[in-house]
């Protein structure tokens, strides 16, 4: 009997660490939509934040997200924006083209509501070639896209685009 109770201990302490990949396709999903929304987006640290407004479309399939839209500021600067993610094993891994045009390859992991990833720029960006990206739920209908870069001069972490939408 102890065996027996020490083997279904020990399958429910396997499946308890096991990831659970099965819920990424629910939570992409959560994800789909319209969203509109703004905030702020620094282009060079030390600079002053510009204000934005933007639109973005969402879909997302089992395993992938595609997102895609525009931000404007400055009533006359316009830029285009998407990221295309998929994933595999709890890892994401993907592309994010800003408003250069340039893409620039993202891979990181889901925490919670938030996929937290890295970003790798195609040319240096404040100094270097690494930041971090950060697409997170809020609530219901709520939509978080934050990017923090470290400023080459101090050290400090500084968040370079901070966006809220809602759909």
């Amino acid at each position: 009997m102890k065996i027996k109770a020490l083997a279904v201990l020990f399958s429910v302490g396997l499946l308890a660490t096991q990831p659970a990949y099965a819920d990424e396709g629910a939570f992409l999903s959560s994800l789909k939509g319209t969203w509109a929304g703004k905030g702020t987006v620094i282009t060079r640290i030390g600079t002053p934040p510009i204000n934005v407004s933007c639109t973005l479309n969402s879909n997302a399939g089992s395993s992938s997200l595609n997102m895609s839209g525009t931000c404007r500021g400055l009533l006359v600067v316009r830029r285009a924006i998407a990221a295309d993610l998929s994933e595999k094993g709890g890892r994401y891994s993907g592309a994010y083209t800003g408003p250069s045009g340039r893409p620039s390859a993202l891979s990181g992991t889901r925490k919670g509501n938030a996929i937290n990833l890295t970003v790798r720029w195609n040319r240096d960006i404040n100094g270097d070639r690494v930041a971090a990206m950060t697409i997170e739920k809020v609530g219901a209908n709520g939509l978080r896209l934050r990017t923090t870069d470290k400023d080459g001069r101090t050290g400090k972490t500084v968040v370079t685009s901070d966006i809220q939408l809602v759909r």
